[in-house]
């Protein structure tokens, strides 16, 4: 893993998958949730939830949602988070792989931090495939199936989390690095 790694980690290569990346994470806040949201009367879609749903609330959102919102989920906003995992998973694994190697943890067990947002780019794709699944199933869905798909929200958002934490930690360190070296080459 840490040869690949560093294969990868060149500057100008993650930065243009760190573009494309939010590019499409913007075209879907912008865009294609908004676009299913209409349909919401302000409820949130079940990928919006970190902390999960249950029966009742996916019920409710997808009748509020109607035939209509059911279709654009599917058809607008599902296609185009079935794309946003992948490149999540590698640009942010990527991410902290380059920050880790300017601290010189690359080659550490910190390494293994950088599974992190491939861990997490799977979770999105195990929930959007059981967001799917009870949309494709509606109105006759079961709450085992409910349950499932909300633990991998839950999951995803955790790892998530968790994630961003180390890239912030990993950041403060190389600041006040560079401030400390920065500091002692000007005395």
């Amino acid at each position: 893993m840490t040869k690949w790694l560093q294969r990868n980690i060149a500057g100008k290569k993650v930065v243009s998958l760190f573009i494309v990346t939010n590019a499409i994470y913007v075209l879907m806040l912008t865009v294609t949730i908004p676009k299913t949201m209409e349909f919401s009367n302000g409820m949130k879609l079940l990928d919006m939830l970190p902390m999960g749903y249950d029966f009742n609330y996916v019920n409710q959102l997808f009748n509020t949602l109607g035939e209509i919102g059911r279709k654009t989920y599917l058809s607008y906003q599902l296609p185009l988070d079935m794309v946003y995992p992948l490149l999540f998973g590698i640009c942010y694994c990527l991410v902290l792989a380059y920050f880790l190697n300017k601290l010189d943890k690359l080659k550490t067990p910190f390494t293994y931090l950088c599974l992190l947002p491939l861990l997490a780019g799977a979770m999105y794709y195990a929930e959007n495939i059981g967001i799917i699944a009870l949309l494709n199933s509606y109105p006759d869905i079961n709450k085992s199936s409910v349950t499932i798909t909300s633990s991998f929200s839950l999951i995803k958002s955790t790892t998530t989390t968790i994630y961003f934490l180390v890239l912030i930690a990993s950041l403060l360190v190389l600041g006040i690095r560079s401030l400390r070296k920065a500091k002692s080459t000007v005395y």
